[in-house]
């Protein structure tokens, strides 16, 4: 199968993979995977930047790889600390060269086999997201086309990454919103009680209500859970009302 087809393939899979309750973690896992089969080089790695901007390894193809990338993280320097950084590409053909800028990395890939290295950021629009490092220890380089290949498959685990932040945003509203429906619905029902027990009209028995939670210094749902569950005398709620 040509490279192209892989690619679609590749693309396919992903596009399916990205669905509601997806594991960010194998989406960009199997981007990695993609990346090194596609590409002419040996292994690779993901670092994310989390919500407080530290920099964690997220994904790799083998240990070396994933140590590279701790030792980046460590001394925060390194061609995947700055792709994520600058939000740019940083292509590094001949790593004996580059043991003058990054001395620590440099001479440890070396140690590792590795000749070259690819970094290329995670980014979606102003977002930085991390980075996507390809790793080899071969001669060949990657092309213009292969970096472009690199680019696409690094967008698309950033969109996954942002889009799984999104929807745990988005499900915590939404659990406070449900929360806060389900206990305005527990809030009228034992309304509804003590307006029978009273002989109040609702308004009055939310007073009173509302007031006994005040003088309690308890929590509003939770006393009309109580009320409802008839875990708690309504007496003490109903003698206490003074009606205005």
């Amino acid at each position: 199968m040509s490279r192209e087809r892989r690619l679609v393939a590749a693309f396919v899979q992903v596009a399916d993979s990205l669905v509601d309750e997806y594991d960010p973690l194998d989406v960009v896992q199997e981007l990695l995977d993609r990346a090194v089969d596609l590409l002419p080089v040996d292994t690779g790695a993901v670092l994310l930047a989390g919500q407080d901007g530290a920099l964690r390894v997220l994904a790799s193809t083998s240990e070396a790889t994933r140590w590279l990338e701790l030792l980046q993280i460590q001394v925060q320097d390194g061609p995947c600390v700055q792709a994520y950084e600058t939000s740019g590409s940083v292509i590094v053909e001949d790593l004996a060269v580059a043991e003058a800028r990054w001395p620590l990395f440099a001479k440890q890939a070396l140690v590792e086999g590795f000749r070259s290295v690819y970094a290329l950021p995670l980014r979606l629009r102003r977002d930085r997201v991390g980075a996507l490092n390809l790793f080899s220890s071969g001669e060949e380089h990657l092309s213009e086309d292969d970096l472009l290949v690199g680019q696409a498959l690094a967008d698309i685990a950033s969109i996954a990454i942002v889009q799984a932040r999104l929807l745990a945003d988005h499900r915590a509203v939404n659990g406070q919103l449900q929360s806060a429906l389900q206990s305005r619905i527990v809030i009228e029902q034992a309304k509804g009680v003590l307006a029978a027990q009273g002989d109040l009209d609702p308004e009055a028995a939310f007073e009173a209500l509302r007031g006994y939670a005040r003088r309690t210094r308890g929590r509003l749902h939770e006393l009309a859970r109580a009320v409802v569950d008839r875990t708690i005398d309504t007496s003490q709620i109903l003698n206490n009302h003074r009606p205005r």
